[in-house]
């Protein structure tokens, strides 16, 4: 019942901060729910004194929700099977290099570029950690999160080519970057693991390569199930069960989940829904379901992501650190893009104009704050957490209602 109640108030609040943002603000959907959140965080952390309940009730909701379970096992499923259904698969497969190397290379880049940069900055603002927390941190806020990128970039007017860039290695590289925060997080908490490049590689091989069979399998099997039955409700139940037992198959197995759902739903949205049997109804049907659910999911979690900030205790005393870490990461951001657009021969080559976007497109999210939480106490938890809130809030805020203007500008030069 608990559980019941805190889902209850999120759906209410999303409610009521999607019909004030629409009303007045008129902000992008999920932005604009999460601002709200973020302005009343921030009231109710001014007035505590004086509405002393009202802040302990908001923040016992929010303590009640464990978002690292919420996002990394359940929410996020569904919002990559949701977004994957809708991408067409050709435009990924004229896209493929870019996507693999951005989505697997670039997030190594990344993490080791931010590791060393904040192992030397932090020392200088009196907070010195271990070089391998500061890799942890690299892992974690290094992939672009999927749920920020495709909630936004669908309205920014990216062009398509860069759009499905951008959307396909958010979508992919959370194999990558899983394997390397499950490395440097086992690393910082001094356990035994093979660092080995053979090691490794059968990390990833089982995490992200299983996963996507996984998905393969699963789509395929639901879109046959599809195929031959008639009627929405069924197809619909069909494609629930996908995302749901195919979330509890991966985790038995220890597969990416996340890569098994983006799979999973390129096969249904490519082949499954455009198969003989399937009317043209019955695929809108489905096409609509699924945008329901992204809609409703998205405006919960950036509502949570909006008032997490009453969960980070004394966030004041890293707002120096905070504006640097913002800084290295589109630092290291530009690196990890630069580089390989740099050294691989990719069949199209990349102008200045297309890295700016690449760069700037590169959204954080839910993804970055929930790896942020399951990071243990005793390994500077509450200044990893606090500086990847800055990142998030910088990320979503600035750099998503900007990527639009900033692509108008680049064409206009």
């Amino acid at each position: 019942m608990e559980l019941y109640y805190s889902f209850s108030a999120l759906i209410v609040l999303s409610a009521v901060f999607s019909y004030i943002n629409a009303r007045f603000l008129k902000l992008p959907a999920s932005i604009g729910i999460m601002v709200i959140a973020l302005l009343v965080s921030l009231g109710l952390l001014a007035t505590d004194n004086i509405f002393p309940h009202t802040f302990d009730r908001i923040t016992r909701l929010f303590l009640s929700v464990d978002l690292t379970e919420i996002l990394m096992g359940a929410m996020l499923n569904f919002l990559l099977f949701a977004g994957a259904i809708h991408i067409h698969l050709e435009d990924l497969r004229e896209q493929r290099m870019p996507v693999i190397i951005f989505s697997t290379v670039s997030v190594v880049i990344s993490t080791f570029a931010i590791g060393l940069l904040m192992f030397n900055i932090l020392p200088l603002v009196g907070m010195p950690i271990p070089f391998i927390q500061c890799l942890v941190f690299g892992a974690l806020i290094s992939p672009t999160d999927p749920i920020a990128v495709l909630g936004i970039l669908k309205q920014a007017g990216v062009p398509k080519s860069l759009e499905t860039k951008i959307a396909g290695e958010s979508l992919f590289n959370d194999g990558m970057a899983v394997v390397v925060f499950i490395v440097m997080l086992a690393l910082a908490r001094g356990e035994e693991v093979n660092t080995s490049f053979g090691g490794i590689t059968m990390l990833f091989i089982k995490e992200a390569l299983g996963g996507i069979v996984l998905g393969l399998l699963l789509g395929f099997v639901g879109s046959q199930m599809i195929y031959r039955v008639d009627g929405y409700n069924v197809h619909v139940l069909i494609t629930l069960a996908i995302v749901m037992g195919g979330h509890l198959a991966a985790q038995a197995m220890h597969m990416s989940g996340p890569l098994a759902m983006v799979a999973a739903g390129l096969v249904v949205g490519n082949y499954g829904k455009n198969l003989g049997g399937v009317s043209e109804m019955e695929r809108d049907y489905i096409d609509k379901f699924w945008e329901l659910i992204d809609e409703i999911l998205n405006a919960i979690l950036f509502l949570i992501i909006g008032f997490e900030l009453l969960l980070i205790p004394d966030l004041k005393q890293y707002g120096l650190i905070g504006v640097i870490t913002i800084a290295v990461v589109l630092f290291a951001r530009f690196i990890s893009i630069y580089l390989p657009v740099k050294l691989i021969p990719f069949k199209n080559r990349f102008g200045r104009k297309s890295i700016t976007i690449l760069v700037w497109g590169g959204l954080r999210g839910g993804v970055s704050i929930a790896l942020a939480l399951s990071i243990d106490d005793g390994l500077n938890k509450d200044l990893l957490l606090a500086i990847t809130y800055f990142v998030v809030l910088f990320s979503i805020i600035v750099q998503g209602l900007t990527v639009g203007k900033l692509t108008k500008k680049m064409e206009n030069l």
